[in-house]
C-alpha cells in the first residue's frame, strides 16, 4: 500500500484509502463464519488487495481475543514475499511499501506463542531475524526506513527471548536476550530498556545460573546473575536520567530489591538522589533514601531525612516515618527523648485500618524510653522512665502476642530489672516461637539460666547451642562457654576453648566466603579483639601475668586505640600491685585513664579507674571516684562492682547508712548477676 493508504481501526470501524467500513459489521460476518463475505466486503469497499483484507480480518480477530481464527486468516497469506519486503524496507531509503502486511508477521508469531504452538513461532522468528541479519550484513541498512518496518523487527527481536523461555530452553533464552543487546537491530532506546529489564528480571528470578557474557573488547564482564541484572538496572535508569527513555517505576522496584538483598543500600540510596525532581514526591524520595542509610547504618543522615519529611508542613504523621525515626532514635540513648515523641504520636494516629500499627509503637515507646533512662542524672527519674518502657512494652505484647521480637526484648527488660523468673518464661517462649533458629534467643537462655546460678544448665544449652550454629557464627557461643567454665572453677578447661576460638580465627581468614557490608562483618565472624581479651583476663586471674601481657600485645596489634584493650591492661596492672608493690598503680590508672578518654561511656574502665583512685589516695580522692562510681551507674545501674566500690567511697567519707545501701545493693546483685551483661544482648 501506498503511504496515502493510512489505514486505521477504531473500536466501531475500520478506515483505508479515505473510506471506512462499519467494524459491527465485519464482525457480524466473521461470528457468522462468512469469511470469505467480509473479506469481499473489505476488497470492494477499501480498495484493498486480497491479502490486504486477510490482514485487516486476522487483526480484527485478534484484537477481539479470537486468537485461532485469527491464526487460520493469517495461513491464507505467503508470508514469505512480505518477509523479503520488509529486507528491502529496511535497506532501502523511503516509505514503507505495505506496513500493514509486515504487521501480520508479527501477529502471526504471536497466535502461534498463545496457542502453545512456541516452537513454530520460534523458527518463524528466526527467519525474519535471519533476513533482517542479512540486511545489516551487507552494510545497506539506512537509518532513515520507515518507523513500522522497524517497529516489526524489533518486536521479533524483543519476542524472541520469551518464546526461547516458554519452551523451558533457557539458554537459548538468555544467548537472545544478549544478541539483541549487542547486535545491530537498530533498535530505538525504548525497546532497548525493554530488553535489559527483561533479561534483569531473568536473572534476578529465574535461579538460572547464566554464564557471563563473552566480551573480547576488554570491558567489564559481570561476575553473576546478581552483578549482571543490576548493571542493566542502572543502565536503564541513567537513560532515563538522561532523558533517553520513559519512566518505568518497575525497573526502581527491582532494583531496590536486589540492592537489598545483597547489602548495597547505600547505592540505592544515591540512585534516588540522582532521579530527576518530580518523579517521586519529594517526601516519599525522602523517606526511601532515609530507610536506606538506616539499613547502611547511617542513622545520623536518615534522622535528618525523616526529621524534614516529618515536619508539620510536610506530612508530620506519616506512621511509617515516625516508626523508622524512633527505631533510629531507640539504638541512641541520647536520643532517646525525641524518639519517644515519635512514637507517641504513632500511637496516637494509628487508627482505622493502622490500628495495628499501635502495638509496634508502644514498642518502639518502651525501648525509646529505656534508652532515655540512661542518661537521666536523676535516680527518681531514671526509675520512672524504667518502669514505663516495662509498662509499654507490656502493652505492646498484649496487642502482639506472637511477636518473638518483642517476646525477646521483654525477656531483656525483665531480665536487666532482676525479674528472672518472668525474663525466663519470656525467653523459652521466644525459644518456642523461633524454633531455636537464631543466636540470640539461645544466648538469652544462657544467660538467664547463669544469673539463676545455674551453670551446669546454662552450659547444656550453650553446647546445643553450638551444635546447631554454624562454624563461623559459633563465637560469642563459644565465649560464654569459656565465662561458663571459669564460673564452675575450670579456668584450665575455659582456656582450651580460647584456644580453639583462636584456631578457628586462623580457619576463618583462610576461608573469606562471600563480602559483607557494615555491621555483617562483626556479626556473623569471630570476633579475635573479644578472644585476645577474655584470655588475656583469664591469665591474669591466674596470676600468669607473662601470658596476660602477650594477649594484651596481640589485640593491641589488631585494634591499637580500643578502650577494651586499655581497659585490660590497666586490670592486667591493677592486679600485678599485689606483687610489685606500689608503683603500679599509677601506670594502671594511666592506661585506664586513656580508656575513658577514648570511650567515656565504657563502665568497665570508670570502675576500674575510680577503684586506683580510692587505693592510690584514699581520703582526699574519694570525691572523684564517687563522680566515676555515679555516672556508671546511670549507665548500668545493676553493676554491683559500681555499687561495692561506692560503699567503699561512702564508707570513706563516714556515710555509714550510705554505705551499708550500697554493700547491700552489690550483695543482692551478686546473687542474680549474669556471666554477661544482659545490656550485651541490646
Amino acid at each position: 500500500m501506498e503511504s496515502d493508504k493510512n489505514e486505521r481501526e477504531t473500536s466501531r470501524e475500520v478506515c483505508a484509502n479515505g473510506n471506512s467500513i462499519n467494524a459491527a459489521e465485519l464482525e457480524a460476518k466473521l461470528d457468522a463464519g462468512n469469511v470469505q463475505e467480509a473479506e469481499t466486503t473489505l476488497r470492494d469497499g477499501l480498495s484493498l488487495s486480497s491479502e490486504e483484507a486477510k490482514a485487516v480480518l486476522g487483526k480484527l480477530e485478534y484484537q477481539r481475543g479470537n486468537v485461532e481464527n485469527a491464526l487460520q486468516v493469517f495461513d491464507g497469506i505467503d508470508l514469505q514475499p512480505i518477509i523479503q519486503q520488509l529486507q528491502t524496507s529496511l535497506s532501502e531509503k523511503g516509505p514503507v511499501k505495505n506496513a500493514l502486511l509486515f504487521e501480520v508477521v508479527y501477529l502471526r508469531i504471536k497466535c502461534l506463542q498463545k496457542l502453545d504452538k512456541c516452537t513454530e513461532a520460534i523458527d518463524e522468528c528466526k527467519s525474519v531475524l535471519d533476513a533482517v541479519e542479512k540486511t545489516y550484513g551487507q552494510g545497506t541498512f539506512d537509518t532513515q526506513v520507515d518507523n513500522k518496518s522497524q517497529e516489526i523487527a524489533s518486536r521479533v527481536v524483543e519476542l524472541l527471548p520469551e518464546l526461547w523461555k516458554q519452551v523451558g530452553r533457557y539458554d537459548e533464552a538468555l544467548s537472545a536476550y544478549r544478541n539483541a543487546l549487542l547486535s545491530q537491530w537498530n533498535l530505538d532506546n525504548e525497546f532497548v530498556a525493554r530488553i535489559q529489564k527483561a533479561l534483569a528480571v531473568f536473572l534476578l528470578y529465574s535461579e538460572v545460573e547464566a554464564s557471563p557474557p563473552n566480551k573480547t573488547d576488554g570491558s567489564y564482564v559481570p561476575k553473576s546473575n546478581l552483578e549482571e541484572a543490576i548493571l542493566l538496572l542502572m543502565i536503564i535508569l541513567r537513560n532515563f536520567i538522561l532523558g533517553k527513555i520513559k519512566w518505568d517505576p518497575s525497573v526502581m522496584e527491582h532494583l531496590a530489591f536486589t540492592l537489598s538483598t545483597c547489602g548495597q543500600t547505600s547505592i540505592l540510596a544515591k540512585q534516588f538522589e540522582e532521579l530527576i525532581p518530580g518523579v517521586y514526591h519529594r517526601i516519599d524520595r525522602w523517606n526511601f533514601i532515609a530507610m536506606c542509610n538506616c539499613v547502611a547504618g547511617e542513622n545520623k543522615s536518615a534522622l535528618n531525612l525523616l526529621r524534614m519529611s516529618l515536619h508539620k508542613h510536610e506530612r508530620p504523621n506519616d506512621l511509617i516515618a515516625l516508626l523508622l525515626a524512633a527505631k533510629i532514635c531507640s539504638e541512641d540513648p541520647h536520643l532517646g527523648a525525641e524518639g519517644v515523641g515519635y512514637a507517641q504520636r504513632v500511637i496516637n494516629n494509628a487508627r482505622g485500618l493502622d490500628e495495628h500499627l499501635k502495638g509496634v509503637g508502644f514498642r518502639m515507646l518502651g525501648l525509646c524510653l529505656g534508652k532515655q533512662a540512661r542518661v537521666c542524672s536523676s535516680d527518681h527519674e531514671r526509675s520512672n522512665l524504667q518502669s514505663k518502657a516495662l509498662q509499654s512494652l507490656e502493652k505492646a505484647i498484649r496487642l502482639e502476642q506472637n511477636n518473638a521480637d518483642l517476646i525477646f526484648e521483654l525477656a531483656i527488660q525483665y531480665a536487666m530489672h532482676r525479674n528472672l523468673t518472668v525474663a525466663l518464661s519470656c525467653a523459652k517462649q521466644f525459644f518456642d516461637k523461633t524454633g531455636g533458629s537464631t543466636l540470640k534467643g539461645w544466648r538469652l537462655l544462657a544467660l538467664v539460666l547463669s544469673a539463676q546460678k545455674r551453670f551446669a544448665e546454662a552450659e547444656v544449652v550453650t553446647d546445643a547451642a553450638v551444635d546447631e550454629t554454624a562454624k563461623w557464627e559459633q563465637g560469642p557461643l563459644l565465649r560464654l562457654k569459656a565465662k561458663l567454665k571459669i564460673s564452675q572453677l575450670r579456668p584450665m578447661d575455659a582456656i582450651e576453648i580460647y584456644r580453639y576460638l583462636l584456631a578457628l580465627v586462623q580457619a576463618q581468614r583462610k576461608s573469606p566466603g562471600p563480602p559483607k557490608q557494615g555491621s555483617q562483618v562483626e556479626d556473623d565472624k569471630i570476633n579475635e579483639l573479644e578472644v585476645w581479651h577474655g584470655l588475656a583476663n583469664l591469665y591474669a586471674s591466674l596470676s600468669h601475668w607473662k601470658d596476660a601481657e602477650i594477649c594484651l600485645q596481640k589485640a593491641k596489634e589488631l585494634k591499637e586505640y580500643s578502650p577494651a584493650t586499655t581497659h585490660a591492661e590497666g586490670k592486667n596492672r591493677s592486679l600485678s600491685i599485689l606483687f610489685e608493690g606500689r608503683g603500679e598503680h599509677l601506670e594502671a590508672l594511666i592506661a585506664t585513664l586513656n580508656a575513658v578518654l577514648l570511650e567515656p561511656n565504657y563502665v568497665p574502665s570508670k570502675i576500674l579507674m575510680a577503684s586506683l583512685i580510692l587505693k592510690i589516695d584514699f581520703i582526699s580522692a574519694a570525691p572523684v571516684a564517687r563522680c566515676l562510681l555515679c555516672d556508671a551507674l546511670r549507665i548500668e545501674p545493676t553493676n554491683r562492682m559500681a555499687w561495692y566500690y561506692l560503699g567503699l567511697t561512702h564508707k570513706a567519707d563516714g556515710r555509714i547508712s550510705d554505705a551499708a545501701d550500697c554493700f547491700q545493693a552489690a550483695s543482692l546483685l551478686e546473687e542474680s548477676d549474669p556471666i554477661e551483661g544482659f545490656s550485651s544482648m541490646i
